[in-house]
C-alpha cells in the first residue's frame, strides 16, 4: 500500500518541468502557442475530416480573435521567418471564418480584423 503524500517517480515533478520550460526559447513557445491555436480554430471552423461534428463559429471566433492578438503582440518578437507563415494561416482562418458565417462582418469586423486590418475574400 503506498502512502498517498509520497510523491510519484513517474510523473515529472514542477522543478523538472520548470527546468525543461527555461531550456525553451521565448520564439518556439510563442510559435508552439500560436499553432495549437490555429489547430484549434480549424477544428472549431469544420476545416478538419468531421467537419461538421465540431464547427462552432463562436468558439472559433475567440480562437481567431486571439491568433490575432498574440501575433500582433509578438510581431517584433518574432522573426520574419516565424510571423509570416503564422500571419499567412491566420488570414486564411479568417477567410474560412467569413465563408462559413451565414451573416459575414463587415470588412474590419470579423475575428481578429482590428489586429490585422480587414480581410476581403
Amino acid at each position: 500500500m503506498s502512502d498517498a503524500t509520497t510523491p510519484s517517480t513517474e510523473t515529472p515533478g514542477f522543478d523538472d518541468m520548470a527546468r525543461d520550460i527555461a531550456e525553451v526559447p521565448a520564439v518556439e513557445v510563442i510559435v508552439t502557442v500560436a499553432v495549437n491555436l490555429m489547430s484549434a480554430a480549424a477544428v472549431k471552423l469544420g476545416l478538419t475530416e468531421e467537419g461538421e461534428q465540431h464547427k462552432d463559429l463562436d468558439e472559433a471566433r475567440k480562437l481567431v480573435q486571439a491568433l490575432a492578438g498574440l501575433l500582433d503582440a509578438s510581431t517584433t518578437e518574432i522573426s520574419t521567418f516565424h510571423a509570416s507563415p503564422l500571419r499567412d494561416g491566420l488570414k486564411s482562418l479568417q477567410l474560412a471564418f467569413r465563408e462559413a458565417s451565414l451573416v459575414p462582418d463587415e470588412p474590419g469586423r470579423g475575428p481578429g480584423e482590428k489586429y490585422t486590418g480587414p480581410v476581403y475574400g
